[in-house]
């Protein structure tokens, strides 16, 4: 039987096939993002509480409930409205230089910004209202990538870029879907709603600064520090799975037959056949008839763990059906 020559459409499919493969891979990098992944709504809870009880140090539930109380009586009373996002200070001190330049330590108030919406800033100062969108993509990728036209990796795999339609496209894909800077419909609403209180003064967490303490000052700098590591972390995992993909694309343009890629894919721990290749659609997904796919899904049903000796068992007569599908 001849070779069958190792085409642009069966280069791509290989391609795709193996990136998956690599998504699921139980690599350091991936294990480190399930594992931050994991803990982020316990983390997020954990510094609400802290952020809720400061706030009602300084706003008490009963003058909340009175302002409420003026604010529906009378209508040019606008003081009050709810809030996610908010500045806290504690007095500490800072290091300045006196007419001599000498050092000299002197009182401040250290102040930064604390956003608990879903798009909220990770990083910045007491000034700073800045979207990063990145945690919702991190948090919600599994979510976001099973819909058509969206790519929760995309800022990932566009890094260092100038802004493109590519990119812009699934930005706008991925943003529709999340709905991160909406507070009425999506993931932002039900996130948004969950963080929110009702504070005392102007529209604008900037508006404000709230007194606390040294140690709550700094737990709440640790949570947005481990948000940050978690966004990091995503991008950790998707980076190693990019660099791998370059060496492959490299490797798949050199060779000039399929069972070539094949065998290497094959190395790399990804089982499958030129059948498969032959007859899948571009995207590189089996196209199975219907008997086979509904006996698959079927299969998917109260399944227990399989031994090694069962999986390749499968493993044979799955490939098996292939070849004679194609036959």
């Amino acid at each position: 039987m001849s070779r069958i020559r190792l085409n642009q459409e069966y280069r791509n499919k290989i391609g795709n096939r193996m990136q998956v493969h690599l998504q699921q891979e139980n690599t350091v990098e991936k294990q480190e993002y399930d594992n931050l992944k994991a803990e982020q709504i316990d983390l997020n809870d954990k510094a609400w509480a802290l952020a809720e009880k400061i706030v009602r140090r300084a706003y008490p539930q009963e003058d909340v409930d009175l302002a409420w109380y003026l604010q529906n009586k009378y209508q040019n009373v606008n003081t009050i409205a709810p809030d996610s996002c908010f500045h806290f200070h504690y007095m500490g001190q800072v290091e300045e230089r006196d007419y001599d330049n000498n050092p000299k330590m002197v009182d401040k108030a250290i102040e930064k910004h604390f956003d608990f919406r879903l798009n909220g800033s990770i990083e910045g100062d007491s000034d700073s209202y800045s979207s990063d969108k990145n945690y919702g993509y991190a948090l919600y990728r599994d979510e976001i990538n099973a819909q058509e036209g969206c790519n929760a990796d995309i800022n990932i795999e566009q890094e260092g870029k100038s802004s493109n339609p590519h990119l812009t496209k699934f930005q706008d894909a991925n943003n529709q879907y999340l709905k991160a800077d909406e507070d009425d419909a999506g993931y932002g609403k039900q996130w948004n709603d969950k963080y929110k209180l009702d504070l005392i003064g102007r529209e604008y967490c900037r508006d404000r600064s709230i007194a606390c303490s040294k140690d709550e000052f700094m737990m709440l700098e640790s949570w947005k520090a481990e948000k940050g590591k978690f966004v990091r972390s995503h991008e950790i995992w998707i980076k190693s799975i990019l660099t791998q993909m370059k060496e492959i694309k490299i490797g798949l343009k050199g060779y000039k037959y399929l069972d070539e890629a094949i065998e290497l894919s094959n190395e790399l721990g990804l089982a499958i056949t030129d059948a498969e290749i032959v007859r899948t659609n571009s995207t590189g997904l089996t196209i199975y008839n219907p008997k086979n796919l509904a006996d698959r899904i079927k299969g998917m049903k109260n399944k227990k763990e399989k031994s090694r000796a069962e999986k390749i068992a499968e493993r044979l007569l799955y490939e098996k059906q292939a070849e004679n599908s194609v036959n």
